[in-house]
């Protein structure tokens, strides 16, 4: 039976105290959903400790063996503080800010006045903070590089999903990312309601053009994947001309990546495929063109720029009367 490629989008989360629901993580990252195709599978993570291991890591990098200037304040000073946008923006990393603060000062209050996914105004208060002054002042930076980064990745994403409004596709973040931070900005694609791809070369197989030279052709190249790599979450190629896609598509490809082809070629393509395969699109995708990518009724439109090309959302910690 060929696959249904018709799937669902993932929202963005209910709140900041409760993170988008990605259940309990095991080896993967919620990977996208279609009930009808099995290569979709959902798998899922536990976001606290992914959050906890990367502010510890971000903590350790920055404090060092401790804080030579916050040691000027007292010690048991309490402080509070608020934290504002300074231009509109889509609040992701909740986790992260609370593992921030909680790891320097675990009595730390803090009051969050939105939940994560919501769309914030410019100068708009969206966290109060109490807390050890020590610790806050501490925590300030890190924290604040979470929030910037995660909704900035979150942000964007939410700027393609609304582009494509309306359309069959679907919005896909790939592996370009920041190193060691792959997981946490994939969150925050889900969070600006894009889908996750792959996680890393270990969960899926994606077939480009040497893999399919080295292994003689493109019927081999699936035929090889198929009993090599049993457990991937799903098995896709890259194809260039309608001539590669027919011979894909004889040889019973679920997953195809239509590389850099023009919207004529991309319609056609379409047109070839019909349910048989998932038809997905990358290469060259901006604002200014995806609405017509999306047009020619692809099913997923890969972007690097969600993660690659981040401009770090403007927010301002300040420090309030005690």
């Amino acid at each position: 039976m060929p696959p249904d490629r018709r799937s669902g989008r993932c929202g963005p989360g209910a709140g900041a105290d409760e993170p988008p629901k990605l259940g309990i993580f095991s080896a993967r990252f919620a990977i996208g959903r279609s009930d009808a195709d099995s290569h979709f599978r959902d798998t899922t993570m536990d976001i606290p400790t992914l959050a906890a291991r990367d502010v510890r890591r971000a903590l350790e990098e920055d404090l060092g063996t401790g804080d030579l200037t916050a040691a000027l304040i007292d010690p048991q000073a309490m402080a509070q503080a608020t934290v504002r946008t300074r231009e509109a923006a889509r609040l992701c990393g909740a986790p992260w800010a609370q593992a921030c603060l909680h790891a320097l000062d675990p009595a730390a209050r803090m009051d969050w006045k939105a939940p994560e996914g919501a769309e914030l105004p410019a100068d708009f208060v969206f966290l109060e903070l109490r807390a050890n002054a020590r610790a806050l002042l501490s925590a300030e930076r890190t924290m604040l590089n979470f929030l910037q980064l995660l909704s900035a990745v979150a942000t964007q994403t939410a700027q393609y999903v609304e582009a494509v409004r309306g359309t069959r596709a679907q919005i896909v973040d790939t592996r370009k990312t920041l190193p060691g931070l792959r997981l946490a900005q994939k969150y925050a694609v889900r969070v600006g309601g894009g889908m996750n791809h792959r996680i890393g070369l270990f969960d899926a197989v994606l077939i480009k053009e040497n893999h399919i030279a080295a292994a003689g052709g493109i019927a081999p190249a699936l035929e090889r994947a198929r009993r090599v790599a049993a457990q991937a979450q799903f098995i896709e190629i890259e194809v260039e001309t309608l001539e590669q896609l027919d011979e894909a598509l004889r040889a019973d490809a679920r997953m195809i990546l239509l590389d850099n082809m023009p919207l004529e070629r991309l319609r056609e393509a379409v047109a070839l495929t019909g349910d048989r395969a998932v038809l997905e699109v990358s290469g060259g995708v901006d604002l200014d063109s995806v609405r017509a990518i999306a047009e020619t009724g692809v099913d997923r439109i890969s972007v690097g720029r969600l993660t690659k090309d981040v401009r770090a959302v403007d927010l301002s910690l300040r420090f309030a009367a005690e």
